[in-house]
């Protein structure tokens, strides 16, 4: 049955959430303590990881020392789940509707299982295209695929794989061909590289270098010519969690620029600024911060939460977000980690608060964003798979990364966002004017 927009969420979803919630509660609590991080080569599929070694390099002081929490002090599942389950849905921004009064009539000739795909990013298993993608991406299904370690053997090889994607994209059968899919891959630099090549140096030991700017530019145009050479056109970099302590979550890997958000801002804008004039979209993550996190806090392995006070995490984890709006940044990436300094106990990319009251209200981006992996440990008292595609769109999320450590079958996020809109879950104004946000991303992009 439909409902009107802005009513609650439909009993259907209330029932399979908390039924999933309380089958999750015995492996959440054996999570709870967060298990250090795990990966095949080049690092889990999600974005975090590395892809090989590297070396250590300097670290600048930082005059904030905050705390992370155990995951154990987590309310329980059922709750976390009813909570995801309570208050309205994300209201569309005025640059998404006015990126839907130019792509209305686009969208109105896409099945709601087309539009629902068009926001879904996609991963398989192998060297290969699978024939069943190649199937889906021809019928207007797929907004986009994610490559990993394990999908490429040589540039030549991506590069053809690629030539097949966007072929199936171009398709006659596809009412949306006329926007290139996001093919995209996680090429930080040093440790986390799914591509052979550069950015050769990593952020850790450009943030240290006598001119942090000018290297992060190089590797922004370093990473630009790799990706664009095999057909990619966005990169899920760069990293832009201030880091807290030597050997932490993101400096374990080298993945933090600094200590210090001064460093972290311009030489996060000179990535973003070099690459996106090669033609690849930059995506900074992972909002608000993951700074923060100890070695062991991987929300890959299950819930995570950041216990800083909010002056901290807006005067320092979020303040280096205002640089990478000015630098044009065309994705954010939002964080699975909880921070209930900021008003919610949901994980960030669950959470209306912090996507629309943070992330587009205090820090002021009006861009495209897009999810950390969905399959992640840290969503696990969230429900199925489709139960956590639909909040994440219902919280105001527009690309939606179908994957976890290993690949998912990307046909169930479809399927959350086609039933979500089916039955009201999904407000269709907004589900289709954040689609036509992410529409018009594409079109900007190389096919």
């Amino acid at each position: 049955m439909r409902i009107q927009e802005g009513t609650d969420i439909p009993v259907r979803w209330r029932r399979a959430v908390a039924v999933a919630a309380a089958a999750a509660v015995a492996t959440v609590l054996a999570v709870a303590g967060c298990s250090s991080h795990s990966g095949s080569t080049g690092g889990p599929a999600n974005s975090r990881g590395p892809a090989g070694t590297g070396t250590s390099a300097p670290r600048t002081p930082s005059a904030t020392q905050p705390a992370s929490s155990p995951a154990a002090s987590q309310p329980s599942t059922a709750a976390q789940a009813a909570e995801a389950l309570q208050g309205p849905a994300a209201q569309p921004t005025s640059a998404q509707l006015a990126a839907l009064r130019a792509e209305g009539s686009v969208i109105d000739r896409l099945s709601p299982r087309q539009q629902a795909g068009q926001r879904v990013i996609y991963s398989y298993n192998g060297l290969t295209a699978p024939a069943d993608l190649l199937s889906l991406i021809r019928r207007g299904q797929v907004g986009g695929v994610i490559f990993f370690s394990f999908n490429i053997s040589s540039a030549a090889q991506i590069r053809s794989v690629i030539a097949q994607l966007v072929a199936a994209n171009n398709s006659a059968s596809n009412p949306a061909r006329a926007f290139p899919l996001l093919l995209m891959t996680d090429q930080e630099g040093g440790q986390v590289r799914r591509l052979p090549g550069g950015p050769d140096q990593s952020q850790a030991q450009i943030g240290a270098s006598a001119d942090p700017a000018a290297g992060a530019a190089t590797a922004g145009l370093q990473a630009a010519a790799n990706l664009s050479g095999v057909g990619m056109n966005v990169n899920l970099a760069p990293v832009l969690d201030v880091f807290r302590q030597a050997g932490d979550f993101d400096d374990q890997f080298q993945r933090s620029y600094s200590m210090n958000p001064a460093i972290v801002a311009p030489a996060g804008a000179a990535f973003i600024r070099a690459q996106q004039q090669r033609g690849v979209a930059a995506t900074a993550k992972h909002f608000p911060g993951l700074g923060a996190a100890t070695a062991s806090q991987n929300t890959d392995n299950g819930p995570v939460t950041i216990s800083l006070p909010a002056q901290t995490l807006r005067s320092v984890d979020e303040s280096v977000y205002r640089a990478a709006i000015g630098a044009g940044v065309k994705l954010v990436m939002v964080s699975w980690a909880k921070y209930p300094a900021l008003g919610t106990s949901l994980p960030g990319g669950l959470a209306p608060t912090i996507i629309g009251g943070e992330l587009r209200g205090r820090v002021g981006y009006t861009g495209a964003t897009i999810t950390d992996a969905l399959g992640a440990g840290a969503l696990q008292a969230y429900g199925s798979l489709q139960n956590k595609t639909m909040l994440a769109a219902r919280a105001g999320m527009e690309a939606l990364l179908c994957t976890a450590t290993n690949p998912l079958p990307g046909f169930k996020c479809v399927d959350g966002l086609t039933n979500g809109l089916a039955d009201g879950a999904l407000p269709r104004t907004a589900f289709q004017a954040q689609l036509a946000q992410l529409l018009q991303l594409r079109a900007s992009l190389s096919s």
